[in-house]
């Protein structure tokens, strides 16, 4: 790992893709990104790699588009060896690099965590994920300590149809939904 230096971890930890294997013999590597577009993750040339031994940062040399995949080559790595060493690690970038949004507009690592209330105040779970469909985005509900009977609830992310209010200061989200669906 001649190439990673050691750091301070991000003050606000996001995970943005992860490196997933070697590509070619020149030290370049395939990359799985949770971005949107998926090519958003080159917006970031320093990256933090949480390793064994602490967080370690690297450099975003050049990346581009390959078939339907990325591929991206990381400073200091010149040989396929050497990129092995960082495969199946996971890409941070620190929050606080985002753009900021738009009034009402919410990066998805906002809402994942948020108890989800319906209007009624009735706890249906935390926010654990959100899915991507044809449609539009569903917020994937888990039950936590003191809500509603179900296990896991899959809620269309629909503001102002099914999503009443999001507040992030308060870390909870209004609902309208049927506890017993």
């Amino acid at each position: 790992m001649s190439e990673l230096k050691q750091a301070a971890a991000p003050e606000q930890a996001l995970v943005v893709g992860r490196i997933t294997s070697v590509y070619g013999v020149k030290g370049w590597v395939k990359l799985y990104s949770h971005t949107d577009p998926m090519q958003g993750i080159f917006d970031y040339k320093h990256w933090w790699l949480k390793t064994p031994s602490g967080w370690k940062t690297v450099e975003l040399s050049q990346g581009r588009l390959q078939g339907r995949g990325l591929v991206a080559s990381v400073k200091g790595y010149n040989d396929r060896d050497q990129v092995k060493d960082i495969c199946g690690m996971d890409i941070y970038i620190d929050a606080a690099e985002l753009p900021e949004l738009e009034e009402g507009d919410y990066y998805w690592s906002q809402l994942e965590g948020l108890r989800v209330i319906t209007k009624e105040g009735i706890l249906l779970g935390k926010v654990s994920q959100l899915m991507e469909t044809g449609a539009n985005d569903v917020l994937v509900v888990r039950a936590c300590e003191g809500s509603f009977d179900r296990e896991e609830r899959l809620i269309p992310y629909a503001p102002g149809t099914y999503v009443l209010n999001i507040d992030l200061e308060q870390q909870e989200m209004v609902v309208d939904w049927d506890p017993e669906f």
